[in-house]
């Protein structure tokens, strides 16, 4: 079968306000290399994360008010990251639409599932309780990873499940979150022979 597909799959965005400055570029057909310098050393690890198992070239150059939160940096790159992901699947020619993740971190275990529907929707469940209010490597709270969940789904067109199974370790808990959503948006993203055209009954997502 035949299909049109945006090519390339990419996306450049800004986004400055008084609470931070965000440059992201990316490539949904890349090889998972990425450089990440957000000023919050622990998203940059979740972001080369993603990048990585997604198989998305990430470039993202950040700063903001960190002095006062990490919470304004990390949302406002979320949001520029979603923004940038639903820029570059164009109509969605062409993907196989759904994606479904099963990642251990040694202890913990998460699910994520995904599907690139245009309807934003998160249900996000199964963190320990106060794993909200736990600091991860001395600047990013446990509410975090939720949030940025929330962001990138949002802005993307995204319906995203993801659940934690199992889990002591917060870095644990929020890295196995993350790379389940990598895996499960790898396949989503996807180009699959085998749909002609947009993946929808109703002819648009």
């Amino acid at each position: 079968m035949s299909s049109t597909v945006p090519s390339p799959r990419t996306a450049t965005r800004v986004r400055s306000t008084s609470e931070s400055t965000v440059e992201l570029e990316l490539n949904l057909d890349g090889t998972g290399a990425s450089r990440i310098d957000t000023s919050v050393p622990f998203f940059d690890h979740m972001l080369t994360a993603f990048a990585k198992h997604s198989l998305t070239d990430l470039t993202v150059r950040a700063s903001g008010d960190t002095n006062i939160d990490a919470h304004h940096t990390v949302e406002d790159i979320s949001i520029v990251l979603g923004q940038a992901i639903r820029e570059a699947l164009g109509d969605k020619s062409g993907i196989s639409r759904y994606g479904d993740a099963l990642v251990p971190l040694d202890e913990a275990l998460a699910q994520a599932v995904v599907d690139i529907s245009g309807r934003p929707y998160l249900v996000h469940t199964g963190e320990p309780a106060g794993f909200e209010h736990h600091l991860i490597g001395g600047h990013f709270t446990g509410s975090l990873v939720r949030h940025t969940f929330e962001a990138i789904t949002f802005n993307a067109g995204l319906t995203v499940h993801v659940r934690v199974l199992g889990g002591r370790d917060p870095h644990h808990i929020a890295e196995a979150e993350y790379k389940a959503f990598a895996r499960a948006f790898r396949q989503a993203k996807a180009l699959d022979p085998l749909v002609d055209g947009i993946p929808s009954t109703k002819g648009a997502l």
